[in-house]
């Protein structure tokens, strides 16, 4: 009789343990409700070994399981992360792109568009008064905001890029913290998972929280091996986490000044990856940097010396109002950030030729007309364009690569969206579902307090027997 009622009280001991376990795991989830990254957790429980007696095998209560199991979905997080590094891509690229579409916003009049104008303009009105002092200030005024206006859409598209430059250092240096600390996380996961006694389930979300930040940046491979440690490659398989140790990237100036992302061997070798990057912001800034802008730059360059030749030319061909030939209007120049005005013209416009040879000056105005008309002339895409044409194309593509940077954001934006919500109807703690549980593993303890007390009073009984 006796050892049944101390059997009892043992169960009651196990099941008022484990209710109180249960209702720590419980609380821990309600206190993480809104902690980023965290998954929930759960007390498995199981049934003690039974023990054998002359009328069979007797029940010993309730024990919980050595591990506390983490809800978590592997496949949905490889999704997350992957989505993460597309989503990473967009913004980047989107980030540049709309910094370049905002240099040439010509809504205020003040743009390239703008100063074209007024430049074909004011050699209309110098065709209209060809010895006119005002009408050839006004060109000279209205040419010189023409080039300051290529000057600095070409610097503004130049400090695009380099502000992209500046970010893939960054992220570069950010990527070679992530590593490192999932390293770290790495040996801090198989110390306390060490022999399957415990589970690392907050090193293991801390870990997860890495890793996407982490795919953000770079396009990454992950797996887990059966020890617990997460093995991190890049896309060309240079291995970025093993075990507990990292490598990490470095970046180094390449020809046209920009850093290259290099991969460091354990020997100290480097490689340049930049080219096999496929995702992540870096995907998206490299992009813009080594291909989309220096397209708005070539394109500008190419429409600045196409205008300023045809000019040049046409303005040899007159004479000014010495009877000279006239000089080259524009000074030598490679492209549009270094394009300006012959300083001998701005210090004297009486060397504007807006005659023709043939005409007497002053007077001649047939030269004058001839350069106003360059901008009808299709000197453009193989002749198929004029500059304002050309120009306009630009600016056309300069908003639609933007805007598709920016539905192709949007969408990424839907789809992690999405791949979070199911991570938290999967790893989320909902707070009416834990309520339920507290209520439940609450009156399970009370219930095991009260069989302690039964069996008190039985074991009480018992003694004043004897």
């Amino acid at each position: 009789m006796a050892n049944i009622i101390y059997g009892m009280m043992n169960v009651a001991k196990t099941a008022l343990i484990t209710q109180q376990k249960a209702l720590d795991v419980t609380a821990n989830n309600i206190a993480n409700v809104n902690t980023e990254g965290y998954s929930r957790q759960r007390l498995n429980m199981e049934q003690n070994e039974p023990v054998q007696y002359e009328g069979g095998t007797l029940g010993t209560g309730v024990r919980a399981n050595r591990t506390i199991q983490r809800i978590y979905d592997r496949f949905l997080a490889a999704q997350i992360s992957g989505a993460a590094a597309q989503q990473g891509r967009w913004d980047a690229q989107l980030e540049t792109l709309e910094k370049a579409e905002l240099m040439f916003d010509d809504a205020s009049g003040y743009g390239l568009n703008g100063a074209m104008t007024e430049f074909w303009n004011s050699w209309q009105d110098v065709a209209n008064n060809p010895s006119g002092f005002t009408e050839r200030a006004t060109l000279l005024a209205n040419t010189q905001n023409l080039t300051l206006v290529f000057n600095k859409l070409s610097h503004d598209l130049s400090q695009v890029q380099g502000d992209s430059d500046a970010s893939i250092k960054g992220a570069v240096e950010t990527i070679n913290s992530l590593t490192g600390e999932i390293a770290d996380l790495n040996l801090k996961i198989a110390d306390v998972e060490a022999g399957n006694q415990h589970s690392a389930n907050a090193f293991r979300d801390q870990r997860d929280l890495k890793l996407q930040a982490l795919s953000s940046l770079v396009d990454v491979n992950s797996f887990e091996d059966a020890d617990g440690y997460l093995t991190i490659l890049s896309a060309n398989g240079h291995t970025l986490v093993d075990r507990t140790r990292s490598w990490e990237l470095t970046t180094e100036t390449n020809a046209n000044g920009f850093q290259d992302v290099l991969w460091e061997s354990s020997s100290g070798a480097q490689q340049n990856i930049t080219g096999d990057i496929t995702t992540g912001k870096l995907k998206g800034w490299i992009e813009a940097r080594d291909f989309i802008v220096p397209d708005y730059l070539t394109r500008l360059d190419d429409m600045a010396v196409t205008m300023a030749n045809a000019v040049n030319t046409q303005h040899n061909g007159g004479l000014d109002l010495n009877g000279d030939p006239g000089l080259d209007f524009f000074s030598p120049f490679t492209g549009a950030s270094d394009i300006s005005v012959n300083d001998l013209i701005v210090n004297d416009t009486n060397l504007i030729a807006a005659a023709a040879n043939t005409e007497g000056v002053p007077g001649g105005n047939s030269n004058a007309i001839a350069v106003a008309e360059i901008q009808n002339r299709l000197l453009m895409s193989a002749g198929s364009a004029t500059v304002g044409d050309f120009y306009g194309g630009l600016v056309s593509d300069v908003g639609r690569f933007a805007a598709q940077a920016k539905v192709n954001t949007d969408h990424q934006s839907t789809v992690s969206l999405q791949l979070a919500t199911y991570r938290e109807e999967v790893s989320g703690v909902s707070m009416d579902e834990e309520m339920v549980n507290m209520v439940q593993f609450q009156s399970a303890y009370n219930a095991a307090a009260k069989l302690v007390s039964t069996v008190d009073e039985m074991l009480d009984a018992l003694i004043a027997m004897v």
